[in-house]
């Protein structure tokens, strides 16, 4: 990925109400140059509305927002360096999808890839004729996708992109988007609710939840920050309790009906919490290291009491 200090996305003080009912709630969220973005939240958290109040597709109540330094009214300016593909393609149902890629070509102010180049790349070559009716929804998605790489764009938004795509699709979509943002510089904001896929593309992530941004942060620091956890099993439970519970290393959570302790590690790594229980005469029969995923985070922050 080209690094930069430039923002592709800068949005401060965004809020949005329907009626009674404030569904962003003065959001701050920014991105570099470069990065992909990971916008995640649980159904009805905002995402989809925070991605059209930035697109201008919706007004926002109040708030600042400039996408590679244009303000949502002025996105024409970009000349087709900003691309927003939501969950439900809109294409026309009956027009191939050859007919549909020529038709957005004729609309593209700069052609950087032919309509035969960009279905190789999403793999609808062989769907080249059919209508757009007649697709998967999967494959009504790759379609969409192949509209936005006609041009050569800086900024693409994707809102659900794995959405409809089997386990190949999936590894296709994620291939591009890799490929295009270390090839080409392209940025990518992507709002989805398959975590793994994005912990493993995302080079920053930003949590929304109870319609504010409570994480915006790079993935490798977030989950760096986050305590590192273990399963273990000993012989001698009596005498491991209060060893774990008086050391201020560790965190001693909880002991499961399977009889492991759940510990989290403060100051100390899963090897010399090993050399430290048998060198006080525990006998270690299991220590299972818990890796810390965005998935656990994102259930961890959005399974707390709003503030």
């Amino acid at each position: 990925m080209k690094n930069s200090s430039e923002e592709v996305i800068s949005v401060n003080g965004l809020s949005k109400s329907y009626g009674p009912n404030e569904v962003l709630k003065n959001i701050d969220l920014s991105a570099e140059t470069g990065s992909i973005l990971g916008l995640v939240g649980l159904n009805g958290s905002g995402k989809t509305t925070t991605i059209e109040c930035i697109l201008g597709l919706q007004e926002a109540d109040k708030g600042h927002v400039t996408l590679l330094n244009h303000p949502p009214k002025s996105l024409y300016k970009a000349g087709g360096g900003i691309v927003g593909i939501f969950d439900t393609p809109s294409l026309h149902p009956n027009l191939t999808v050859r007919q549909s890629l020529d038709h957005a070509a004729l609309l593209c102010e700069k052609v950087a890839r032919s309509p035969g180049e960009v279905e190789l790349l999403l793999g609808v070559k062989k769907f080249s004729n059919y209508k757009i009716k007649h697709l998967s929804l999967g494959n009504k998605r790759r379609a969409s996708i192949a509209q936005a790489l006609l041009g050569n764009p800086k900024l693409i938004i994707l809102d659900e992109p794995f959405n409809g795509l089997d386990a190949g699709g999936v590894d296709d979509v994620l291939a591009l988007i890799k490929y295009l943002n270390e090839e080409k510089g392209t940025s990518f904001i992507l709002s989805s609710h398959q975590l793994p896929y994005l912990e493993n593309i995302c080079s920053h992530v930003a949590i929304l939840h109870n319609g504010k941004i409570c994480i915006n942060e790079a993935t490798n620091r977030l989950l760096s920050e986050e305590k590192l956890t273990v399963q273990l099993q000993v012989e001698n439970h009596s005498t491991a309790i209060p060893l774990l519970q008086n050391n201020p290393k560790l965190d001693l959570q909880k002991k499961d009906e399977n009889g492991y302790f759940q510990i989290a590690l403060k100051d100390m790594n899963s090897a010399e919490l090993n050399s430290w229980l048998v060198k006080n005469g525990i006998s270690v029969t299991e220590l299972i290291v818990q890796r810390t995923s965005l998935s656990k985070l994102f259930k961890k922050i959005t399974s707390e009491p709003e503030k």
